[in-house]
């Protein structure tokens, strides 16, 4: 027997209720999100939304979005398209008939508009009907360069990978909408930030203030003051994407080992999900980001891991083959999913000509050596550290004491902070530095902060790095590119802004003396004091098989700390922060060395959380978001400082908080010196 028919405008809506212990529940529609989960794998529809597995997504939305911008830009996108009405339901079939009821104008600008087609079911952001045309926008916090629909291909012609997800996304409500209203002619658009617009006003940004209702759920409130002349230069485009979403229903899609269009792959996956029904796994490099892995915390509560479970199906493999190294872990290898597919998974059935190593003319190791090494130590369980100290030595004895090392903590807002500023324009918000003498003494020389809502803090943060670097000749030492890459941007800031900046050519000038110029940069240079970067000596000089090829410091600072004598005795004791110890600004009397089963505790994980109403899970995924030194809990405790109204006390503690943090992003890359010092010999 078919249940729940309802009409929604000329749709007609077929739903089966599904059953449970004798309680008729919602249907398990394919929603948009879990199309575009199954679009990275079909295999991942069956663990989603299981409360018996582990899943290392964050599990706040609205935290999610928050960085990002993507809740103010979504609002923003609305006034561009006055006169709407907002579905704000999120019960489904509530939403449903408040859409019907919508739709049967003849004109209607709906927001969050619900359609169901059978078993699919969208949430659409901006539907826009003109009679029996519908206009479909879907909002993203994502900038394009050009806004035409060429930004989305490659120079063939065919949709690149960066902007697939969206695209795919757009391409699964187009379908729906085109299914449920046959009769209507349905186009496509995504809406995105315009890098090249300027905003039209001061303070726009703080007019999308973040809100917090009495039963703890955030959303974001509109300022009255937001004005004609806010909205008078469009910071969004609108790009057609029906020409994408062609390219997308012609694809050829695979169901049950036969190909398939889109329609009818679409209506499988829901099929699947619908009936709980597990697709066939297929093991490819995507497996490394699987989000249905479980950390020690989860396998401590009894959670269960899809992405062995896949493993295990797929290869017969037992609890023990996942403790040995496998094909995902070796550091930029292309040859993953070839091997996959051979089933040549382990690290230790791999030999040399699978790899095939070679010099590329330069100190220390390649990119294939390094890869080899990696494989070498798992085939023979050897887990000590490779140095190569004559070369590492070599380059520590050109550096110019004071060592200065330095560590910035940077945003990307999606609505600018001023007029005349674009979309998404870095913000450097933070930084901290530590200097190490000739002497061997150790300082927390710097740092500075600037969250205050509205301010651009750029000008003021160069102005402070620049007077803290430039009393002395010494090295400078970074990780990784981020701060070059960030001071390069903000020298083209230097160079576009129109308005009256006095020390413009000096700040210029400290820029270009210690830095290299990045690819496109108009002007090309390399500075006399050009920072060092410790990731790229770590690649070539240094190799421990705990990081499991992994470059980040996070994994690199354990890993030294638990094979370096020297710094566990060192610090071991609480010398920093302490008087006749190491200097510091935010630290007193702290002991860095903590055993725990052994081993020494991440430093990272002796500090306190950043903000207290969060999961401790959703805290963890933040901070280890990324590679640039785990940016993830910094940007997001910038952005909710921006935004969110708190008190001058919360507002304390999340500055103390991010300013312990950026400390110890510097000190790490002091102790990985002073490990290698110590094993070198130096």
């Amino acid at each position: 027997m078919i249940h729940g028919i309802f009409e929604i405008g000329s749709i007609l809506c077929v739903s089966k209720p599904m059953q449970k212990e004798g309680v008729c529940m919602q249907p398990r529609y394919l929603t948009k999100s879990r199309f575009k989960l199954a679009m990275e794998c079909p295999t991942k529809l069956y663990y989603t939304g299981k409360p018996a597995y582990a899943n290392q997504k964050l599990e706040d939305s609205f935290l999610e979005a928050l960085a990002e911008g993507g809740f103010q830009v979504g609002e923003l996108a609305k006034h561009y398209f006055p006169g709407g009405h907002d579905v704000k339901m999120l019960e489904q079939r509530e939403a449903l008939r408040q859409t019907s009821e919508l739709l049967k104008q003849d004109q209607a600008i709906i927001y969050e508009a619900a359609v169901c087609y059978e078993n699919l079911f969208v949430r659409v952001d901006i539907l826009i009907k003109k009679g029996s045309r519908l206009e479909l926008v879907e909002v993203k916090a994502k900038s394009v360069e050009f806004p035409s629909d060429a930004a989305f291909l490659n120079k063939d012609g065919s949709i690149t990978s960066e902007w697939m997800p969206y695209l795919y996304d757009v391409a699964f409500q187009k379908y729906v909408l085109q299914q449920a209203m046959p009769e209507c002619s349905v186009a496509a658009y995504l809406m995105l930030a315009d890098k090249k617009a300027l905003c039209p006003t001061n303070g726009l940004n703080q007019k999308f203030r973040i809100i917090t209702d009495a039963r703890g759920r955030k959303s974001i409130a509109v300022s009255p003051r937001l004005s004609a002349e806010d909205l008078s230069v469009p910071i969004l485009c609108r790009i057609n994407a029906d020409d994408c979403c062609d390219m997308i229903y012609s694809e050829n899609y695979e169901m049950d080992g036969q190909p398939a269009g889109f329609g009818d792959y679409a209506a499988y996956l829901a099929d699947c999900y619908e009936k709980d029904m597990k697709i066939q796994p297929v093991l490819t490099k995507v497996c490394a980001g699987c989000e249905f892995k479980v950390t020690a915390e989860d396998a401590a509560k009894g959670l269960k891991s899809g992405f062995q479970e896949c493993w295990k199906e797929c290869l017969c493999w037992e609890e023990e083959d996942f403790q040995e190294p496998n094909i995902l872990e070796i550091w930029n290898f292309r040859k993953k999913d070839q091997y996959l597919s051979d089933r040549c998974i382990k690290l230790e059935n791999l030999q040399e000509e699978d790899i095939h190593p070679k010099s590329d003319a330069k100190p220390g190791l390649s990119a294939s050596q390094r890869q080899w090494l990696q494989v070498s130590k798992a085939k023979f369980n050897d887990m000590t550290y490779w140095i190569d100290a004559e070369n590492l030595r070599r380059e520590m004895e050109t550096w110019i004491y004071p060592l200065h090392f330095i560590d910035f903590e940077t945003s990307m807002m999606a609505i600018p902070f001023n007029k005349g500023r674009h979309p998404y324009e870095g913000i450097a918000f933070q930084y901290s530095h530590h200097m190490v003498h000739a002497d061997g003494r150790i300082e927390h020389r710097g740092q500075y902060l600037n969250a205050v809502p509205g301010v651009f803090p750029n000008y003021d943060f160069l102005r402070s790095l620049k007077q803290a670097l430039e009393q002395d000749e010494g090295s400078i030492f970074r990780y990784a590119a981020h701060e070059n890459s960030y001071l390069n941007l903000i020298y083209r800031q230097l160079q576009e802004d129109p308005s009256d900046i006095p020390d413009r050519e000096a700040l210029s000038c400290f820029i270009r003396s210690i830095t290299t110029s990045t690819h496109g940069c108009v002007d090309a240079w390399s500075g006399p004091r050009s920072m060092i970067d410790l990731c790229e000596l770590e690649k070539r000089y240094y190799y421990d098989p705990a990081t499991k090829g992994s470059n980040s410091i996070k994994y690199v600072l354990p890993a030294i700390l638990n094979s370096s004598p020297y710094l566990q005795q060192k610090y071991s004791k609480p010398i920093y922060g302490a008087a006749g110890g190491i200097a510091s600004l935010n630290y007193k009397d702290w002991q860095w060395i903590v055993m725990e089963n052994g081993k020494v505790l991440d430093p990272y994980k002796l500090l306190p959380k950043m903000f207290e109403d969060v999961s401790d899970k959703d805290y963890e995924l933040l901070s280890a978001a990324n590679e640039l030194r785990d940016g993830g809990a910094a940007m997001t405790a910038y952005a909710r400082m921006q935004f969110e109204e708190m008190s001058d006390y919360e507002r304390g503690e999340i500055e103390k908080a991010l300013l312990k943090y950026c400390e110890l992003d510097t000190f790490a890359m002091v102790m990985i010196y002073e490990g290698w010092k110590a094993m070198v010999g130096c």
